[in-house]
C-alpha cells in the first residue's frame, strides 16, 4: 500500500497562515468582445485555424502538397555542456535493437516414432481397472473424456510445444497418479490423427511398462533417464510402440540417485524439444513421482504447460494439496482431479442411461 502523500498548497508560503496567501490579482480592464475572441486572444487558437486557400489556382499545372517530415522519436534533452552543443542530434537517438521473431513450430520437422507395435496385456489392464481400449463406452471412460477435452483444449488454445505436454502428479503415493496417468492416455490414443506418448517419470518406482505387460522386454530397459544421460541418444528411439493405434510409452530407464539433477540440466529441455516441436498432433503425459515425496516432480514442473494434480477423496488433506501446488508453481496450468469420489457435487452419474455400464 503507498503511503500517504502530505498535500501543500501551490504558492503557500509555509511560515505564513495558509488565510495570509496572496490571492492573484483581478485584471485593471476586461477585455471586451465575445467568448470565443477573447479565448482566442489568450490562448492563440489562432494557430490551430486551417492555412488559408488561394481563390484560384494555375491552371496546367499539379500542385503536389509536401509530405510531412518523418519523426525520429522524442527530442533529445538539451545539452547543459556548452561543449556539446555542437554534438550531432543523431547520436542522441539511436535505433533500438530488432526484436527476434518467435520461432514457428511448423517450420521444425517432427522427430518420427517408431512404427513396430508391441502387443499390450489388455486382461492385465481390465484385471486392475483400467479403460479397456477394445471395450465401448463406460463410466470410467466418460469421466476420463471430460478430462481429456479440458486438456485438449487448452493444448490446441494455447498451440504451443509447451502446452502439449501433461504432468500428472500427487501429493503421496497410493492417490491414484499412475492410474489418472495411464486412463488419460487410452483415452486420448482413441482420438484420431493424435499421437500419445506415455513417459514413466517415476524412476524410482517405475510401473507403466509393468502395467501393460511390457515390464520384462527388452525396450524397457532403457528409457527416458537414458536419453537424460546420454547425449548422443535420440529420444524418439526409446519410445515403444504398441497395438493400440495412437499410443506410445517411454520407459523410465537407468535408475540414477541423480534424477532430480538430470532434470534441472539443459539437456531435458532438448530431448522434450525434439518429441515436441513440430508435431502438434502429438501430447506427451509424464507419470512423476509424489510431489512431497521425491523432487523430480517440482523440475518436470518447469517443462510442462499443463498439470493434474491427483487427490483422493477423504485421504488427501487440504494443507497437502496447497504445499503440492506451491511445488508446482513453475506450472502456468494446474488442476485438480479427485480421485475415488463416491458421489459428484454436479449430481452427474454416467452409467444409468444411455447403455452405458460399469
Amino acid at each position: 500500500m503507498n503511503k500517504p502523500t502530505k498535500i501543500v498548497p501551490l504558492d503557500a508560503d509555509e511560515s505564513q497562515p495558509l488565510e495570509k496567501v496572496a490571492q492573484p490579482a483581478k485584471p485593471a480592464k476586461q477585455e471586451r468582445g465575445s467568448l470565443l475572441e477573447r479565448a482566442s486572444g489568450a490562448f492563440g487558437l489562432d494557430r490551430l485555424m486551417p492555412a488559408r486557400v488561394p481563390a484560384k489556382l494555375p491552371e496546367g499545372k499539379s500542385v503536389r502538397m509536401p509530405k510531412p517530415a518523418k519523426s525520429a522519436g522524442p527530442p533529445a534533452a538539451a545539452p547543459t555542456d556548452p561543449a556539446q552543443a555542437t554534438a550531432p542530434a543523431a547520436a542522441a537517438a539511436a535505433p533500438s535493437a530488432p526484436i527476434p521473431a518467435k520461432p514457428i513450430d511448423d517450420d521444425v520437422p517432427a522427430a518420427r516414432l517408431p512404427r513396430d507395435p508391441r502387443p499390450i496385456d489388455r486382461k492385465n489392464l481390465r484385471k486392475q481397472g483400467f479403460v479397456n481400449p477394445d471395450a465401448g463406452a463406460s463410466a470410467l471412460r466418460e469421466e476420463f473424456r471430460i478430462v481429456k477435452r479440458q486438456v485438449l483444449a487448452t493444448a490446441q488454445a494455447d498451440g504451443s510445444p509447451l502446452s502439449r505436454r501433461v504432468l500428472i502428479c500427487s501429493p503421496h503415493t497410493g492417490e491414484g497418479k499412475t492410474f489418472c496417468a495411464v486412463n488419460l492416455a487410452l483415452s486420448m490414443a482413441s482420438e484420431r490423427d493424435i499421437e500419445v506418448v506415455l513417459i514413466d517419470a517415476d524412476f524410482a518406482k517405475p510401473s507403466i511398462m509393468s502395467t501393460f505387460g511390457l515390464g520384462n522386454a527388452k525396450e524397457a530397459k532403457r528409457g527416458f533417464m537414458n536419453a537424460l544421460k546420454d547425449d548422443s541418444i535420440r529420444p524418439e528411439e526409446l519410445v515403444v510402440a504398441t497395438d493400440v493405434e495412437g499410443l506410445f510409452l517411454m520407459p523410465a530407464g537407468e535408475r540414477t540417485g541423480s534424477d532430480a539433477e538430470y532434470l534441472a540440466s539443459d539437456r531435458t529441455a532438448k530431448v522434450l524439444d525434439r518429441l515436441t516441436r513440430g508435431a502438434k498432433n502429438r501430447i506427451l503425459i509424464f507419470d512423476s513421482p509424489p510431489a512431497l515425496a521425491a523432487s523430480p516432480a517440482a523440475e518436470l514442473a518447469k517443462h510442462v504447460g499443463q498439470s493434474l494434480l491427483v487427490a483422493r477423496a477423504d485421504a488427501t488433506a487440504r494443507a497437502a494439496l496447497e504445499d503440492a501446488v506451491d511445488l508446482l508453481s513453475a506450472c502456468p496450468d494446474i488442476r485438480l482431479i479427485l480421485n475415488d469420489a463416491t458421489f459428484s457435487p454436479s449430481g452427474r452419474k454416467f452409467g444409468s442411461y444411455y447403455g452405458y455400464g460399469e
